[in-house]
């Protein structure tokens, strides 16, 4: 199979090495003292980075805590949770429903390849600026919203983001896409990760001087399991249950 202009062959993917991976991937909620080298974080976070997103947005952005100082203080604003207390580094990830405007410019500015198809180009500067603009005080998302109840009675319309809520949702869920693979990257490094929910938001965008429409996704915290690290064994629900083959 012959690779198209501008990509890479596929190469051979050894799933062994990849369940690996996954079954391994636990929520560490003790860490031991060695650092995280720069080289390890630096690769994790490009490959967070590649994660699938809506319309290549990227609605994220990343705060790596490693100062003892101030990750001192971001792990009592986690309620103090052994995993942040004892982590090499916490990485903050936000989501920004707030960018997709300057990044909708910034996706024809970064375009890679030599030729910008009309297509991308209408879509950034025309589709783009329509569908995730919501207008003062939610206006044209109201209005999107009434016009995609009447086109819809006859045929598939895209339903949303029509309001900033909607938005906060779209842009967390590429966010949460990103945070896997960087989760996913750590264990491949050999390292681990604890996704914590458990945070005063408030006190976590202030201490870091967070952009105010950014939503702290998680915190996560990184770094060499401890031998105490896993609290208990792995279980999920039987899979009959929880999916369905139509």
């Amino acid at each position: 199979m012959n690779a198209k202009a501008g990509s890479l062959p596929l190469p051979e993917i050894d799933i062994e090495e990849f369940r690996k991976v996954v079954r391994t991937r636990r929520s560490i909620r003790r860490f031991t003292d060695e650092p995280i080298p720069e080289t390890v974080l630096d690769d994790c976070l490009e490959l967070a980075t590649l994660a699938p997103n809506s319309s290549n947005l990227q609605p994220w952005e990343f705060f790596v805590v490693r100062t003892p100082e101030l990750k001192a203080k971001l792990a009592h604003a986690c309620l103090g949770q052994n995993a942040a207390k004892t982590a090499a580094a916490l990485i903050v990830v936000v989501a920004r429903p707030d960018t997709w405007r300057a990044h909708a410019r910034q996706a024809l500015e970064d375009w890679p390849e030599e030729k910008l198809p009309p297509i991308v180009e209408k879509y950034y500067r025309k589709v783009a600026p329509i569908h995730y603009n919501q207008g003062p005080f939610g206006i044209l998302g109201l209005a999107k919203k009434a016009a995609g109840l009447a086109v819809g009675i006859t045929r598939p319309v895209p339903r949303g983001p029509y309001s900033t809520c909607e938005m906060k949702i779209w842009a967390t869920k590429s966010t949460a896409l990103a945070a896997q693979n960087l989760m996913l990257a750590l264990r491949a490094h050999g390292y681990d990760s604890c996704p914590m929910e458990g945070f005063d938001e408030c006190r976590v965008k202030k201490l870091l001087n967070l952009p105010g429409k950014g939503l702290v996704t998680m915190v996560l915290a990184a770094g060499r399991r401890a031998e105490n690290g896993v609290y208990n064994r792995q279980y999920r629900f039987d899979q009959s249950q929880l999916v369905h083959f139509l």
